[in-house]
């Protein structure tokens, strides 16, 4: 059985797409080879990595719906420059542009807007990957609930679904979001 391995496009143009200098991006580089020897990293590996920081939950279906947001191509896998340059945004880039990315990871669809039934399946998602250890303990109805306040704050005109803009300034006008945005920024 031959291996089809992939290698990343030139540092130069790397370092001209991404907010990272040559070094980092050598390390990043290293890393992503030792966990995918083949230079690809098809859904399954990705599952089976991101698990690794949930022992204690199901991570597998936010890790398929954060794989797709990392698969732009929609190729059935991501390559070194996808992982790079979503990592990118996610770590060094501006505020709007990592509320986009965000906006992008709940629009399960990719229709342009977020509806209730895919801020649902993202919750659920995120509540089965915390596990039966999240505390405080959660009620059977917690994820009907955020969703409903995330609605309720986030659906400006009220039409049911939350488009980029209004997700965009929603998230401008919470303190919180801003300052957990900002808080992630001054650690890295």
């Amino acid at each position: 059985m031959t291996m089809v391995c992939h290698r990343p496009e030139g540092l130069d143009q790397l370092e001209a797409l991404t907010n990272f200098n040559k070094r980092e991006l050598q390390v990043l580089y290293r890393g992503f080879k030792n966990e995918c020897p083949s230079g690809v990293v098809n859904e399954e590996t990705f599952k089976q990595i991101y698990s690794q920081f949930f022992p204690h939950g199901d991570a597998s279906t936010y890790a398929h719906y954060l794989f797709n947001a990392f698969d732009t191509a929609q190729s059935g896998s991501i390559k070194f420059e996808d992982f790079v340059t979503a990592l990118s945004t996610l770590l060094r880039g501006s505020i709007t542009e990592k509320l986009q990315w965000t906006f992008n990871l709940y629009d399960i669809n990719r229709d342009g807007y977020i509806n209730k039934e895919e801020m649902t399946d993202i919750v659920r998602a995120i509540y089965d990957m915390m596990g039966k250890y999240t505390y405080p303990v959660l009620k059977n109805d917690a994820p009907k609930q955020h969703v409903d306040a995330f609605f309720q704050k986030m659906d400006k005109n009220r039409d049911g679904v939350v488009t980029l803009d209004e997700f965009i300034l929603s998230c401008q006008e919470d303190e919180n979001i801003m300052r957990s945005l900002q808080l992630f920024e001054n650690v890295i």
